[in-house]
């Protein structure tokens, strides 16, 4: 039988990378634990999941460390590309690449998370 598979983010502040990820429409669904400040909170938008959790849990549990930033890109469709980069912007989230067209028939453009990792947003045309 199939299950549902994602992605578990390492990070190094989870109410920040909730916040983040809550600006592209994801919402959280669990806390762990369930009162103060969360170790790992699952998010989802539509069909998608991710996982937040706090960079020392690999280490903790694994015993391997996270390495540096970039770690991974996320690709996310947006309704509008220039709108959701303005409201990253407006938030003080750095810009990497502004909007453009793309060969493939998608305007497209980066933000960077809150630990330097590339958040791609595109908007089909």
């Amino acid at each position: 039988m199939e299950r549902k598979a994602f992605p578990v983010l390492y990070v190094a502040n989870v109410r920040r990378s909730v916040e983040f990820f809550g600006l592209l429409g994801y919402e959280s669904r669990y806390q762990f634990p369930l009162e103060g400040d969360p170790h790992y909170v699952g998010l989802e938008r539509g069909e998608s999941s991710l996982g937040i959790a706090d960079s020392s849990w690999p280490e903790a549990q694994l015993g391997i460390t996270v390495g540096t930033a970039p770690r991974f890109e996320l690709f996310v469709y947006v309704d509008d590309v220039e709108a959701q980069v303005e409201t990253f912007r407006t938030a003080g989230y750095a810009v990497l690449q502004e909007p453009a067209t793309m060969p493939w028939g998608e305007r497209q453009a980066y933000v960077s998370d809150p630990d330097n990792n590339p958040i791609a947003l595109a908007t089909p045309i």
